[in-house]
């Protein structure tokens, strides 16, 4: 079953409402919000990559203002421990019995500050939860809340004091983006309130967390045509065959990059998938997912060359209504 043009116009409305809320917060910045959004209604998790003081938080904080649900941020630290995410069972010496204490990670929009300020161990407790919305605790899983968003925020890994995420972390989120410096007009802006800095404060939810579960079951529902799915899988296909690449795209980046193309399509009001779509998402959803061969990235060789590369090799069917 797929989505009518009324339900995929009602959608967009939706997303542009989403959009326009956290672009207050968030100045001339509307390319990562869109991704940040597209993430959540695929039933995804975002990575957030840049340097200092960006605006990476600042994003992760108006996503969960425009949300009425549940919210938690956790400081990613060189001392964290894997429980001190997931939550600890501990003995109640008046019942005199284990009470399970529930960790940050159980709430439905999850802000992994400064991931990679922390151990490989603790970046791994998230990788359960990430991937099964689950966390298991002494035998015992415990489902995560609905709808569940990991908001991941990294320095890069020049930075002095941070643990790259191992593959199999990078993986499982759906898209990795950067925010970068502001237009020359929206420093000003910026400037110009910085008595207040976080503007996501007077943020107001414009949905509840059901209401994104609603939407996000209506977009995957977005009619794709059979050949913009043999689209995805050669160019997944042209990222492993790359003389370049090491490791390229994994089954699951494809399914990835075809949920995120169904949210983007009806973002557009469209309820059918473009090769367009595919191809304005493809660094998002990919690149990171892609690794290098050492020799190759010695002489320039990047994720992104490969991808390029396998867009100019592999042709776009067409495909229209």
């Amino acid at each position: 079953m797929t989505i009518s043009i009324e339900d995929a116009t009602r959608f967009a409305q939706v997303f542009k409402g989403l959009v326009d809320g956290v672009s207050v917060a968030v100045l001339d910045k509307h390319q990562a919000v869109r991704l940040a959004l597209t993430t959540m209604f695929a039933g995804g998790h975002l990575l957030l990559e840049d340097a200092p003081g960006t605006g990476k938080t600042a994003l992760a904080r108006a996503i969960s203002a425009t949300i009425d649900g549940t919210h938690s941020r956790i400081q990613f630290t060189p001392d964290l421990l894997p429980s001190d995410i997931t939550g600890v069972n501990m003995f109640n010496q008046k019942t005199g019995e284990w009470v399970f204490h529930a960790g940050p990670v159980f709430a439905e929009i999850v802000l992994a500050d400064e991931i990679n300020r922390a151990s490989p161990k603790t970046q791994s407790a998230l990788l359960e939860v990430m991937e099964e919305a689950q966390v298991t605790v002494d035998g015992v899983r415990r489902p995560a809340p609905q709808p569940f968003m990991v908001i991941a925020t990294q320095n890069p890994v020049e930075q002095a004091g941070t643990y790259p995420l191992p593959e199999a972390q990078l993986d499982r989120f759906l898209m990795k983006t950067s925010i970068g410096y502001p237009s020359r007009a929206a420093m000003i802006d910026v400037l110009d309130g910085s008595a207040s800095p976080d503007r996501s404060k007077n943020l107001e939810p414009l949905v509840t967390g059901q209401d994104i579960v609603a939407w996000a079951a209506l977009a995957s529902a977005n009619h794709t045509d059979r050949a913009v799915l043999d689209y995805v899988a050669a160019l997944a296909e042209a990222t492993r065959d790359d003389e370049s690449s090491l490791l390229g795209v994994s089954t699951r980046g494809a399914i990835g990059m075809v949920r995120c193309a169904r949210v983007w399509a009806a973002a557009q009001g469209r309820n059918f998938v473009l090769p367009d779509d595919i191809k304005a998402l493809v660094v998002p959803v990919w690149a990171h997912r892609i690794i290098v061969d050492p020799d190759a990235a010695f002489s320039g060789a990047t994720a992104e060359g490969v991808i390029q590369r396998a867009l100019t090799s592999v042709p776009a069917p067409a495909v229209g209504a």
